[in-house]
């Protein structure tokens, strides 16, 4: 047969199946390349934000004599070919960068400070591209001095600017260092760093700023500062008698991170950790990184994305195959006739079938070539499922085409009726049916009493018990759907009116293939839904994580005492409404040595101000409000500014803005005899910029922009934005679905209404027929699918952790929100309302004499 011919005159077919078929590609191609695109975004910009001492793979051994002293650079050198050599291949691309070595002692103390102050010797490979020196000189090389008798070796060392006050050391100062072997520093420069924020600077944090620690068992906090030397000074530093360690840090490249590779990525570096192992001679060789833990964190997060949106991008693509199938059948109808006539003619089945095939390839492979090519435009690399997603659209269509004619057509010009008595299903699909229910019910609850999977990749039990809840709920809506229609045609039969009874009579005798729009609006509604629930859920514990990070709309903080003048400098600035003075420290509870962190605050005063927020704190007007680490103590003291006796007054999970967990509590800032406010929490809708002008050692923050950073993650955004596509393209494959629908029984729908016309059935009447007729199952089915969706969070949501797009808090709020499957029930509904009485329209048109004309019966 001529296929273009019948593509001609059936164009308006061709056209919907090409859109839909391009529209379906471009989906099924291009979201999973920009997810992907995402994910690998949110780990760059995660491995990017961690420091690099966390994401860099360093090298360390220690030196504990002479025979493992490195004394010249070029020993240095050596080893750092050694490492990359031995790097593994996925790791090679990730640390192609320049990196640094380094040589520094620790815990050298300073002679007769009885461990009070500590200066330690270090040595960077590249200090001459870090640091510029602004007092005195660059150190030179190591002298020699007396020292109770010995000979000790003088190391000219610079250090860094804040150390001259910090710990009060001075320029061409000389220190003896420690407490048997000694050696001795002479502070002949001082060094600021070129670029502070050079994330490299992580590693030698104790290069830049003086270090305080509190030692085991100690009160008073110990200062240490780290030294620099040259590369003469090598020759004379020695691991013998000192705690001396080597370093080689290869810098980690985020930029050439891929997600993909993640799992990969966490093998070579515990296999480069074994490697390097193995080169150990004398003291042993050690990898020091955090990246397997940074990868394992963003694999946990990855895990839940990949999860949901296997489920959506599952769901989409099911109905967009079933609307599909609806328009290859449509398509079928219109061929009916002349495929017909073809095979009375002398015609093969294969040739029937074939023209079928034909006809639908020409319309799906151009519309699948288009879409697969449109994905390329979105960013994101190419997934096996780009490849494929558009082959298994084209291979549905044109299989369902010829199967639908090889069936159709089997039997040259034999006809059926399969509206007027429905066959029984045999024993054995209903019983498959009852143990698909029930596995399906069964499976959820297994699902809620185990929870989240301990293994952390993808879960196969939770995609698996998604896609047999919508089975059951489908097999249950075909089975009991004629049901409720044949009580309501036994009542309306003993009324006067005929057109509920003929109309409802028709809708439970709909054959088989009219109840494939179930099938597909089932998963349809079902999964816009729940796609919305869960992306209200998020948005909602976004919100409610922003408030619990800062604790009020704006929060100023500093380590010091706010002056009182700029407290009131910030009362006086615009856009601020209210303020309330909070100081926050460490408290000694009872008089041992457990401790606690402590608010003093005016708890009313923030409750008015948390007024309307999804946190907040029950009323307090003396005694203290305590962590549940620190309930069942009655009346207690703490040591703050002075003793204080505090009764409990209560027990809270949390303090928003400052605690979430450990031993903490809130008391009344009247307490306190002279509050030292180190606190601000505002209301109003101040500058930012300003208020940290005002106060300078603060720090400030805003809810607005707390939530911003939690919305603007790669991660969380493409989970809202794809839940979002999916539920507006889910939406309107469904509607799109009912249309098609109304179309495919319209010509037998409107030789029924015809005939009834012979027989005085008016406009009005037909319209109510048709609606009677059609609106039943779309109402059904709309309601199942409203409660499937609104069932699986609830199903799901033991195993889904979705809390590293909410700000780190658990999301479990998925409240019921009927407005938008509401809005698409009325919209389906309205379609089909729209639909019947547009039929009756056109079927007005048909003259009875074409109705009843010999051969227009089967």
């Amino acid at each position: 047969m001529r296929i273009r011919l019948l593509a001609r005159v059936h164009l308006g077919t061709v056209a919907v199946l090409f859109v839909l078929t391009l529209s379906a590609c471009v989906l099924v191609a291009g979201l999973p390349r920009a997810m992907q695109g995402s994910y690998d975004e949110a780990l760059r910009r995660a491995l990017s934000a961690a420091p690099a001492a966390q994401t860099d793979l360093t090298v360390t051994v220690e030196s504990h004599g002479q025979a493992e002293d490195l004394r010249e650079r070029a020993q240095f050198d050596t080893r750092e070919r050694l490492w990359r050599e031995i790097l593994p291949a996925r790791l090679r691309p990730l640390t192609a960068g320049a990196g640094h070595m380094s040589a520094k002692t620790s815990l050298t103390p300073v002679t007769g400070t009885s461990g009070g102050m500590y200066v330690n010797l270090g040595w960077l490979s590249d200090a001459d591209r870090r640091v510029d020196w602004v007092q005195g000189r660059a150190p030179g090389a190591p002298a020699t001095a007396r020292h109770e008798g010995e000979t000790i070796p003088v190391f000219e060392v610079g250090v860094v600017e804040e150390a001259l006050p910090e710990m009060g050391l001075r320029l061409g100062q000389t220190i003896t260092l420690g407490e048997n072997d000694y050696a001795a520093v002479q502070i002949v420069g001082v060094f600021r760093a070129k670029d502070p924020g050079d994330r490299s600077w992580s590693h030698e944090s104790d290069l830049l700023h003086v270090i305080e620690q509190q030692p085991p068992g100690g009160k008073d906090h110990v200062k240490h500062i780290t030294t620099l030397m040259s590369d003469a000074g090598l020759s004379a530093l020695s691991g013998e008698g000192r705690n001396l360690s080597y370093r080689w840090v290869l810098p980690l490249d985020a930029r050439a991170a891929d997600a993909l590779d993640v799992p990969g990525l966490r093998a070579a570096v515990a296999e480069f950790a074994r490697v390097v192992g193995l080169q150990t001679t004398g003291s042993p060789y050690h990898v020091e990184t955090a990246l397997p833990k940074l990868l394992g964190d963003f694999l946990a997060a990855l895990s839940t994305a990949q999860t949901v949106m296997y489920l959506v991008l599952g769901g989409l693509l099911a109905v967009a195959l079933g609307v599909i199938v609806l328009a290859v059948q449509l398509l079928g109808d219109r061929l009916d006739h002349p495929l017909s006539l073809a095979r009375a003619r002398g015609g093969s089945l294969p040739q029937v079938a074939g023209t079928a095939a034909a006809l639908t390839g020409l319309a799906v492979v151009p519309a699948a070539l288009i879409g697969y090519a449109l994905a390329f435009l979105v960013p994101g690399p190419a997934l096996p499922i780009v490849h494929a997603g558009p082959v298994i659209v084209v291979v549905v269509a044109v299989l369902f085409a010829a199967g639908r004619s090889a069936r159709v057509h089997r039997t040259p010009l034999r006809g059926s009726r399969d509206d007027v008595a429905t066959a029984r299903p045999s024993a054995k699909r209903i019983t498959l049916e009852v143990l698909v229910v029930g596995l399906a019910l069964a499976g959820a609850y297994l699902l809620r009493a185990r929870g989240l999977s301990a293994s952390g990749g993808q879960d196969p039990f939770l995609l698996v018990v998604p896609v047999a809840l919508t089975a059951a709920a489908a097999l249950i809506t075909l089975r009991c759907y004629p049901y409720p229609l044949r009580l309501l045609v036994r009542l309306t039969s003993r009324g006067r009116a005929a057109v509920p009874f003929l109309g409802l009579t028709r809708a439970a005798r709909a054959r088989s293939g009219s109840l494939l729009p179930v099938l597909i609006l089932l998963p349809a509604l079902g999964v816009s839904v729940f796609a919305a629930v869960v992306s209200d859920g998020i948005a909602t514990t976004q919100r409610t994580a922003s408030w619990q990070q800062v604790g009020a709309p704006i929060r100023v903080t500093s380590e010091s005492e706010i002056p009182a003048e700029a407290i009131e400098r910030v009362r006086r600035l615009a856009g601020v409404e209210r303020v309330v003075l909070a100081q926050t420290g460490r408290v000694q509870v009872g008089y041992g040595a457990e401790q606690a962190e402590a608010i003093a605050v005016d708890v009313a005063q923030w409750r008015r101000l948390l007024d309307g927020a999804p946190v907040g704190l029950p009323p307090l007007s003396d005694g203290a409000l305590v962590s549940p680490e620190l309930r069942g103590r009655g009346t207690f003291e703490i040591g703050w500014q002075s003793r204080l006796k505090l009764a409990t007054r209560g027990v809270v999970a949390s303090v928003p803005g400052f605690y979430t967990e450990g031993k903490f509590l809130v008391v009344p800032i009247g307490v306190q005899t002279r509050p030292a406010v180190n606190t601000l929490l505002i209301q109003g809708e101040a500058a930012l910029p300003e208020l940290a002008r005002l106060v300078p050692s603060a720090v400030v923050t805003s809810q607005e922009s707390a939530l911003r950073a939690i919305q603007d993650d790669p991660l969380t955004s493409t989970v809202r934005w794809t839940l979002v596509i999916v539920t507006v393209a889910l939406a309107a494959y469904a509607l799109i679905a009912v249309v098609l629908s109304l179309v495919i029984g319209a010509a037998e729908r409107a030789r029924a209404v015809s005939f009834l016309r012979t027989l005085g059935l008016s406009e009005r009447q037909a319209q109510r027929l048709t609606v009677l007729e059609i609106l039943p199952m779309i109402l059904v089915t709309a309601l199942v699918g409203l409660g499937l969706g609104l069932g699986l969070p609830a199903a799901l949501g033991p195993g889904v952790d979705l809390s590293s797009y909410a700000g780190d808090l658990p999301v479990g709020d998925y409240s019921l929100d009927l407005l938008l499957p509401g809005a698409l029930t009325a919209g389906l509904a309205a379609v089909a309302v729209l639909g019947a009485y547009a039929h009756t329209a056109i079927s007005r048109r048909r003259s009875l004499g074409t109705v009843l004309r010999v051969g227009d019966l089967p």
